[in-house]
């Protein structure tokens, strides 16, 4: 893994470059521009808002605040895995005419989607006033769970890329999973909420650790849990230890796959 990181530190302006191009391929003649970074969770905000308190009568005092800690890092974390899966297959020209280190297109692929997760947390600032909310002291826990957040979706997301090259339906699959995480994930919903039986497999689930922890900062105002933290933590970087080694082993065969 060490000379995985080495290699893309030699080409970190060729990351910067190609997050940037990341950015504004995203956007690119559309009206609003990066304006929509912020008007798509609002957006879902809202929509969610007002499907689970006023139709599924949601009990959840601040509920608009209690979303958003949760949906707006959500969103980010399905957009890192369903954009990297397209990474490799999607840059094949790229790959076939030039050498850089091909984990540099997943690594700019989720960077892209973390300065829209970025720009959206400027949401909390209204939010914050409207129900009379200060920022705290616990805010400081918010980038030891972007880090995280982060090394856990680009060990995800090196392992899926490679594979989407030798199993296109992957994607499709992906849709799917990622539909059954969102409702097995507290997030449009407290942890409190789900029976005591089957509770189990809702800590288990890793990313369910991620968005409390946000909700524990944004929403209670509270310190996360800094032992599953440091855990999901330990077990991110193994992840990504073992997800590099799958990359590079697949990696000598892209080229002729796509």
């Amino acid at each position: 893994m060490l000379i995985n990181l080495k290699a893309i530190y030699k080409y970190k302006n060729m990351v910067f470059y190609f997050t940037r191009s990341e950015i504004r391929n995203r956007y690119k003649g559309s009206i609003l521009g990066v304006l929509w970074a912020l008007l798509n969770p609002l957006f879902l905000l809202i929509l969610y808002s007002f499907v689970f308190s006023f139709v599924m009568k949601v009990q959840i005092t601040h509920y608009l605040l209690f979303l958003f800690a949760g949906l707006v890092p959500w969103l980010c974390f399905k957009s890192s895995i369903l954009s990297s899966s397209g990474s490799i297959v999607g840059n094949g020209g790229l790959i076939k005419k030039i050498y850089f280190p091909r984990e540099i297109l997943i690594i700019t692929s989720i960077l892209g989607n973390f300065v829209n997760m970025f720009i959206g947390l400027l949401l909390i600032v209204p939010l914050l006033f409207i129900y009379k909310m200060g920022i705290n002291i616990n805010y400081l826990f918010l980038p030891l769970i972007i880090l995280i957040q982060f090394l856990f979706s680009l060990s995800i997301g090196l392992v899926i890329s490679a594979l989407t090259v030798f199993v296109r339906d992957l994607r499709q699959i992906l849709d799917i999973i990622m539909m059954g995480l969102f409702y097995t994930t507290p997030i449009v919903y407290r942890s409190e909420m789900i029976p005591e039986k089957i509770k189990l497999l809702f800590r288990v689930n890793p990313i369910a650790i991620i968005i409390k922890s946000y909700q524990d900062i944004i929403y209670h105002g509270v310190v996360p849990d800094i032992l599953s933290l440091t855990l999901l933590g330990i077990v991110s970087i193994i992840l990504l230890f073992i997800a590099f080694k799958i990359f590079n082993r697949l990696n000598r065969w892209f080229a002729e796959h796509i």
